[in-house]
């Protein structure tokens, strides 16, 4: 039934329609959608890596011409425009900057002038830490779901729950 179903179908089928499926061919469906993802992603780095061959050194020449190393440039070539963005990616020492952090805190000034302070707690410890730790920090936490995921996998027979 698999062969009977295309991804066209699939794609303009209510969920309902989907759900009725036997669930060899919604494995199979879901193989072949991850094996074309596959292919896109393998064939998209090949595209971008083709085009960089063929464009970086103008990009980089513009670039320098404009006095940036990053950052996005338009270069002709015959009838079309290439975008070529380089972005910028930041990586900020944690440890450097909590005690510059201090620095600024002792010196009197607010440091929340300057930088951006997050708070993260690893879910993880979170659930580690005894009760009384806990309570503490639930006021603070709120848990939210993000969207459902599903893979198949052959194995034996269950029923369903």
């Amino acid at each position: 039934m698999r062969d009977q179903v295309t991804l066209d179908q699939l794609r303009d089928w209510p969920p309902g329609k989907v759900a009725s499926l036997p669930i060899e061919v919604l494995s199979s469906l879901a193989a072949g959608i991850a094996k074309m993802k596959s292919f896109v992603a393998e064939a998209e780095a090949r595209l971008n890596a083709g085009l960089d061959v063929r464009f970086s050194d103008r990009a980089r020449q513009l670039r320098a011409a404009d006095g940036k190393d990053s950052g996005r440039i338009r270069l002709g070539d015959g009838s079309f425009v290439v975008i070529a963005d380089l972005p910028k990616r930041v990586d900020w020492d944690q440890d450097q900057l909590a005690a510059i952090i201090a620095r600024i805190r002792r010196s009197g000034d607010d440091p929340a002038e300057y930088v951006r302070t997050i708070y993260e707690v690893s879910e993880r410890a979170y659930t580690a830490w005894p009760q009384h730790i806990r309570r503490q920090f639930e006021p603070a936490r709120t848990v939210k779901v993000g969207k459902p995921r599903y893979s198949i996998e052959a194995g034996q027979e269950t029923e369903a729950a």
